[in-house]
């Protein structure tokens, strides 16, 4: 299952709306760590986990990476209610991420 991009208008339409718990991914085409930390969150999604995920690139979310400081990519902002709760930049492991996101 393939995680939805989205940009950063619908993005930020998508965060206020929706009020609950989120996973942004923040990524670059041709980053190989961010593919790799793509593909464990894609597994962590498969577990069951409900949270829903969304991807973004970094290059297109100017406002976003600057309000939430978003220091390097791969980065993995899990939201609450639309506040950044934690920022992971190191993807460890599929079973890690799923924990972040229970």
């Amino acid at each position: 299952m393939a995680i939805k991009e989205l940009e950063e208008a619908a993005l930020f339409e998508r965060i206020q709306s929706s009020g609950g718990k989120a996973g942004i991914l923040f990524f670059t085409p041709l980053c190989g760590t961010c593919m790799v930390g793509e593909r464990m969150l894609e597994i962590a999604e498969a577990t069951g986990v409900s949270t829903p995920l969304y991807k973004i690139n970094i290059n297109y979310a100017p406002k976003l990476r600057d309000q939430w400081q978003i220091a390097s990519v791969p980065c993995l902002v899990v939201l609450d209610g639309g506040v950044p709760l934690r920022k992971e930049y190191a993807m460890q492991s599929a079973q890690h991420l799923y924990a972040l996101l229970r």
